[in-house]
């Protein structure tokens, strides 16, 4: 059974503007007039996930439960990118209590969004590959800003294996058979292409168009009741934040088994070094 915290719905309030992250530099979250909130990824230039950006995240996350708002926006201060996922370098010759605890930490934080009671919606401003995409799927509602951009589980061409939970997730958006030769061939979806399998809602003309968007997405429930609504969506969602419940330990260990074996170290480190290259023209 889930923790009885994912099955209480929020209480609507109609907060006054404000900034509640004026010490936190990686994120910003904001809640407007009517009650919804915006978290705005802001570690450029791509917003990668290393565990203090997934702790603030976190934490970010239970101060959208405690202030009941009305729904989650997430979005990125980049206009050309939601976000380039987890920090790569978390990866490469890790630290093991370190890695655990990244890894328990990513793991916290999905089942928080997936199973927020509150809707959730996604303001994709640019690419969105691997983690960047997962978070994405785990709102109920995704807008993605036209342009050549691209979203997608990408692992496998980095040689790593996504875990059960990034799989899961992507399985509740899109068909099992897109799901399978998506991640088999580390597929990233063009935006027109994410459309048309059902990995985004809309395309949008720029961001501030996907997060009306997105707003207008959240208010469609205004007149639905909340406890209700949070109930129906959790328990649609229930198979997937079970399954990682019961086998979180293992998950954490078979990542952190695998993601140190010479090969991938290998790989992982061959990536960094063409990164660190490409940032050096």
């Amino acid at each position: 059974m889930l923790p009885l915290r994912f099955f209480r719905a929020s209480r609507r309030i109609v907060p006054a503007a404000r900034s509640l992250s004026s010490d936190v530099p990686s994120l910003d979250l904001s809640v407007d007039s009517e009650g919804i909130a915006t978290l705005t990824m802001q570690r450029l230039p791509v917003n990668s996930l290393n565990l203090e950006v997934l702790q603030e995240f976190d934490k970010a996350l239970d101060e959208v439960e405690k202030i009941k708002a009305k729904g989650l926006i997430i979005t990125s201060a980049s206009s050309t990118v939601f976000s380039a996922g987890l920090d790569i370098r978390e990866m490469y010759k890790p630290e093991t209590e370190r890695m655990a605890t990244f890894a328990s930490t990513l793991q916290n934080l999905w089942l928080k969004l997936y199973g927020s009671p509150y809707p959730t919606a996604a303001a994709i401003t640019g690419h969105a590959p691997a983690g960047g995409c997962l978070i994405a799927m785990s709102c109920e509602y995704r807008a993605m800003v036209n342009g050549n951009f691209r979203i997608g589980l990408n692992e496998t061409a980095l040689g790593i294996v996504a875990s059960s939970f990034f799989i899961d997730t992507m399985r509740s958006v899109i068909s099992r058979r897109e799901t399978e030769l998506a991640l088999t061939t580390g597929r990233m979806f063009f935006v027109d292409e994410a459309l048309k399998v059902g990995l985004i809602d809309e395309t949008t003309t720029d961001k501030a168009d996907a997060i009306e968007k997105c707003k207008n997405f959240i208010k469609r429930f205004d007149k639905i009741p909340p406890l209700a609504r949070g109930l129906t969506k959790q328990r649609k969602r229930i198979y997937e934040m079970e399954h990682l419940q019961n086998n979180s330990a293992a998950e954490r260990n078979e990542s952190i088994h695998f993601i140190t074996q010479p090969e991938v170290q290998h790989s992982v480190g061959t990536y960094l070094e063409k990164l660190k290259q490409k940032a050096a023209k």
